[in-house]
């Protein structure tokens, strides 16, 4: 493969041109005979890839060497245009739609992309914002695959889920749990990832390479942060987010615009970290709006996208020759990047121009003009010779081309990723679980209903109903204290969850096996905390059974109620529709619980809680009302418990374990559903 020195421009010492000079910001000025040039630029750009350089890289000690070529890529998505009310309108479009019904149905994002890239080599997606290049990205990675058309392909073989592992995608967003240190975020990343051949001290070794040569160790103990939560610096996140990707030596690593948000100097020592990855035998291919003249020179290729279609693909420091070739020519020192985007929207200022275009500059479409030759030139010029390269190139040798479709089986079992994972979970939701404000509500809660019913007995029919009351409000608490406790849970974790989900790092049932128990441990201990105070306050029965069975019967509404929220927030994964489905159902619940809607009750788990809570609390021969003038009464008898048999025994137990079953199986299953249809 070629070498150059960092931030080196190839010259060609030809004659001066005919048309000014060219001042580019960071190189040596571009002295080229314009009427040559591009035969010139034709006959050097393309060098084979030398494959078999790389084929000794891959052993266990290096990741395994991926050649990567897609050429003709297209992708659409579907118009969610709203139907209009207006029927006049409504026709008109229904017309439109079946004269043009494919353009009417589909925009186009990507109309026809090539190129290629292999180990040791750094490719930039570059363009202006909407056209294309994290579209790209993501098909590339797999993440994207409706819809989408061409061939691409990783060491001559096309995309299988295997290929799943072998690829690190940094998203824009570092995508990281806020309340995990950077320690915690990698070391637990690798014992998720890492070989289970590798020891517990190979894996902290490991980790402790990683930090030290992404500069992390320093915030190695400080908390990742975001939102809220106050933790590391803008760059230090963005070297964890890689961090977490190259842990695993994947074979190709994506990023999404990783400079984004950077300082100039920590772009920069990002961008030379990522040319160490590179030359570690890893393909490398990142999106980047506008990098400084420092960090173009460390690209090796470059692919220039305008709205969806190429106008170059090639060596990185050859584009400049490429478009001096074209006659555009900057008229003031420029930085390449900025001069490659001012073409790429159009934006010709400064730019001596062809004389093709000099009679369309100054009208309403100079812009798209500009666009529209680029694209020309380059299907005539460089795409022919890209797809050439692609067909000339050597093919894979055989032993990578099986490589390749080996799936990696999982590197834990699931009983040793349910450990790690249940560790992982309960650091990043402690201070939920010990949230003071929690803790507070509920003891405060609990010793304000024990003061108003302080010592209440059920010697009357008043009295009756005012326990039987107290029971229904302690009954509708934990409900609703449980059900939004557990609704956000999903919705919220939705994007960590799908960024491991892509990578597999785990199985989907370990991840809801520890959500569920983690968040359980807060379900119990408070209703715990509130039940040992409202109980003997409110004079309740003290008998040892009695407390145990309506303590039972609490912490059975309270952990049916987390697989209720879970079921509403794994359906819809929207924070606010999954608090608005949890209102609404909450209300319905109310309504059934009593005596309103009496079909749709036997569907409320309120109605059988509190009939269980009553069963446990009275019996049917206990007398009351034995003050009156009519004499004692059974409980049986009281209007309270006219749809309620006290001694009928507990079926209700089994009802409600059966729902609590039911619901988090339903959870799973559509958290399962949402979380494959999701894309990040």
């Amino acid at each position: 493969m070629e070498t150059r020195k960092e931030g080196e421009i190839e010259d060609m010492p030809l004659s001066s041109p005919t048309m000014g000079s060219m001042q580019i910001a960071g190189s040596n000025g571009f002295g080229h005979n314009i009427e040559f040039m591009s035969q010139a630029y034709l006959r050097n750009r393309y060098s084979e890839i030398d494959i078999e350089d790389y084929t000794v890289c891959a052993n266990k000690d290096h990741p395994l060497p991926i050649f990567l070529k897609f050429e003709d890529v297209e992708y659409k998505v579907r118009n969610s245009q709203a139907v209009s009310i207006n029927p006049v309108k409504a026709v008109v479009s229904k017309v439109a739609s079946q004269l043009n019904v494919e353009q009417d149905k589909y925009k186009e994002i990507l109309k026809g992309v090539t190129g290629s890239t292999g180990p040791g080599e750094i490719l930039a997606l570059m363009g202006p914002s909407g056209s294309g290049k994290t579209t790209l990205l993501k098909i590339i990675g797999g993440r994207l695959t409706d819809n989408v058309k061409g061939n691409i392909t990783y060491n001559d073989i096309p995309y299988n889920p295997v290929l799943k592992r072998r690829i690190g995608f940094v998203t824009q967003d570092d995508i990281l749990l806020p309340q995990l240190t950077v320690e915690e975020t990698l070391v637990f990343s690798a014992f998720l990832r890492l070989p289970s051949d590798m020891s517990l001290q190979q894996k902290y070794a490991k980790v402790e390479m990683i930090m030290k040569e992404l500069g992390l160790e320093r915030c190695r103990h400080t908390r990742i942060g975001g939102g809220l939560v106050k933790g590391i610096s803008g760059g230090e996140r963005k070297r964890t987010s890689i961090g977490y990707e190259i842990l695993v030596d994947p074979s190709l690593l994506l990023l999404d615009e990783p400079t984004s948000g950077l300082d100039s100097t920590s772009a920069n020592k990002l961008i030379q970290i990522l040319q160490g990855v590179a030359k570690a035998g890893r393909t490398v291919i990142t999106t980047i709006h506008q990098p400084s003249s420092r960090m173009f020179h460390m690209f090796d290729k470059l692919l220039l996208i305008s709205e969806g279609y190429p106008v170059y693909s090639g060596k990185a420091r050859e584009c400049m020759e490429y478009f001096s070739s074209l006659r555009f020519i900057p008229e003031i020192a420029m930085n390449p990047a900025e001069f490659l985007l001012d073409l790429a929207t159009g934006q010709v200022n400064d730019i001596t121009l062809p004389e093709d275009l000099v009679a369309s500059q100054g009208t309403a479409d100079s812009d798209r003009a500009v666009i529209k030759f680029l694209q020309l030139k380059y299907k005539t010029h460089l795409e022919p010779k890209e797809k050439e390269e692609n067909h000339r190139s050597a093919k894979a040798p055989q032993h990578l081309q099986l490589a390749i479709q080996v799936k990696k089986d999982w590197t834990m079992t699931w009983w040793e990723q349910f450990m790690i994972l249940t560790k992982r979970t309960f650091r990043e939701r402690r201070q939920d679980y010990c949230d003071k404000l929690r803790l507070l509500q509920s003891l405060g809660v609990a010793v304000l209903l024990g003061l108003l019913w302080w010592k209440s007995s059920a010697a009357t029919e008043a009295q009756l109903r005012d326990q039987v009351g107290l029971l229904f409000y302690i009954c509708i608490f934990w409900t609703s204290s449980s059900l939004f406790g557990a609704v956000y849970v999903f919705p919220f974790e939705k994007v960590y969850l799908v960024k491991e989900r892509k990578a597999d790092m785990y199985k989907l049932s370990v991840y809801y096996a520890c959500s569920t128990l983690c968040d359980m441990v807060a379900h119990v201990f408070y209703p715990t905390s509130f039940m040992l105070i409202v109980y003997f306050m409110a004079g309740f029965k003290r008998t040892v059974l009695c407390f145990l069975l309506t303590f039972f019967t609490i912490l059975l509404i309270a952990i049916i109620s987390q697989g209720a929220g879970e079921l509403f927030g794994a359906a819809v994964l929207s924070i606010k529709r999954a608090g608005m489905m949890a209102s609404l159902v909450l209300m319905l619940f109310l309504l059934t619980g009593g005596y309103y809607v009496q079909w749709m009750k036997y569907l409320s788990f309120i109605y059988y809680g509190f009939r269980l809570l009553l069963k446990v609390q009275y019996s049917g021969d206990q007398l009351y009302e034995c003050q009156s003038k009519d004499g004692c009464r059974t409980l049986q008898n009281s209007p309270s418990f006219d749809t309620v048999n006290l001694d009928g025994g507990l079926q209700e137990v089994w009802i409600l374990l059966a729902m609590a079953l039911g619901y988090r199986l339903c959870a799973y299953f559509c958290l399962r559903k949402r979380i494959n249809a999701c894309h990040i």
